[in-house]
């Protein structure tokens, strides 16, 4: 579908109508950057604000690009990061990679969190700084527009996630039009499903069927409710009600993990250990399939424990013993001890392991003993 079509009063970017087959034609059009929205700039600003970076309000410096026999010259304001310090110390470029989605831009936005994971060995303080910016619920061909102009301003990836054929054919179209690098999330997939099943797919952003209120929202909704009422050991007579049950000492990351879970559609409850603390019998009385153990290193729990402590207000001169090594061994080792002797409960070592790494085996071994598989999986029934 023509962009000329999708966006009629778009007027500031001719050279995308103007698409012809002539190569001199196109060179031009990739080349001439568009100018700037003030609009997305407000947006970058305040997206930048509550990020908690600071803004620097000196005038903005322009940097003029080298003419050329298609182009005539250009200046463009050029943002702080990418710029030169008042000292003419160099800076480092801050890369800037927008995400785009008529939906709520959740999976776009985690594969490119997932696939800057695998950079972190350059990212911000090692010579490679990047900048996220999200653009969410984007269902019209002006403001889509708009996006890519001030994205092939900065010279950034584009990272998009349009569930409209019309819409993603023209985001495809201008960012090859104006040279601009772009990976449409999801388009291969939903191809590919397409034509495993037989059936064409609705062209409609999640959550937008008719039915934004399913079932399946009103279970996450309830399996939130249900893990915070059961949060920290409350409640211990409702634990066979629970679908998961998490259990270990204090600072092994279980109330986070819970309300992950539980954002998922698990119900899940959390009973901590303590030494000199009876531990509920309603616990040994579940399904012991469902339960599942969290141990840690314990130099890590020993610093994870004196940085709560600093946030409580503990000062050095307070006498307690929860961050004290000693009784930080003491703690796991009577965990452990517990942990043997219920040897159906799975225990994870959570050390180094981020929630969703942590989530993930929990989920997955939850799925086996429930299914009785013979190959590692977590499934579901659509």
């Amino acid at each position: 579908m023509l962009i000329s079509r999708l966006c009629p009063n778009i007027h500031s970017i001719p050279q995308i109508g103007a698409c012809t087959p002539n190569h001199e034609t196109r060179s031009k059009a990739v080349s001439g950057r568009p100018k700037a929205s003030p609009q997305l700039n407000r947006w970058s600003r305040a997206r930048a604000l509550r990020s908690g970076r600071k803004l620097d309000r000196s005038s903005p410096r322009t940097q003029t690009l080298e003419p050329n026999h298609h182009q005539p010259t250009v200046s463009l304001p050029v943002e702080p990061d990418d710029a030169v310090s008042a000292d003419g110390a160099e800076v480092r470029t801050v890369k800037s990679i927008y995400i785009v989605s008529d939906g709520t831009g959740w999976t776009a936005e985690h594969c490119v969190n997932a696939a800057l994971g695998q950079f972190d060995y350059c990212l911000v303080d090692h010579g490679c700084p990047v900048n996220t910016h999200l653009f969410s619920g984007i269902d019209d061909g002006e403001k889509l527009l708009e996006i890519i102009k001030q994205a092939a301003k900065e010279g950034a990836l584009l990272v998009y996630t349009l569930a409209d054929p019309s819409l993603a054919s023209a985001a495809q179209q201008a960012c090859k039009l104006w040279g601009l690098p772009s990976t449409n999330v999801l388009g291969p997939i939903t191809d590919a499903i397409a034509s495993h099943l037989g059936v064409s797919p609705s062209g409609l952003p999640r959550g937008a069927s008719g039915i934004p209120l399913s079932a399946d929202y009103f279970r996450r909704i309830e399996a939130i409710e249900f893990t915070i009422k059961q949060d920290d050991g409350a409640s211990p007579q409702n634990l066979a009600k629970a679908d998961i049950v998490l259990t270990g000492v204090s600072r092994t990351g279980k109330t986070p993990l819970s309300i992950y879970l539980a954002q998922k559609g698990y119900r899940v409850a959390n009973v901590p250990i303590v030494m000199g603390v009876e531990m509920p019998r309603t616990l040994f009385q579940v399904d012991p399939t469902k339960v599942f153990g969290l141990t840690i290193n314990p130099a890590v729990l020993q610093d994870i424990r004196k940085a709560r402590a600093k946030t409580l207000g503990f000062g050095s001169e307070a006498r307690s013993n929860y961050a004290e090594m000693d009784y930080v061994r003491e703690e796991l080792e009577f965990a452990g001890r517990l942990f043997a002797q219920n040897p159906v409960w799975p225990v994870i070592d959570v050390t180094a392991k981020a929630i969703e790494e942590t989530a993930a085996i929990v989920l997955r071994l939850y799925h086996d003993r429930k299914h009785k598989f013979t190959m590692p999986r977590i499934s579901k029934l659509y």
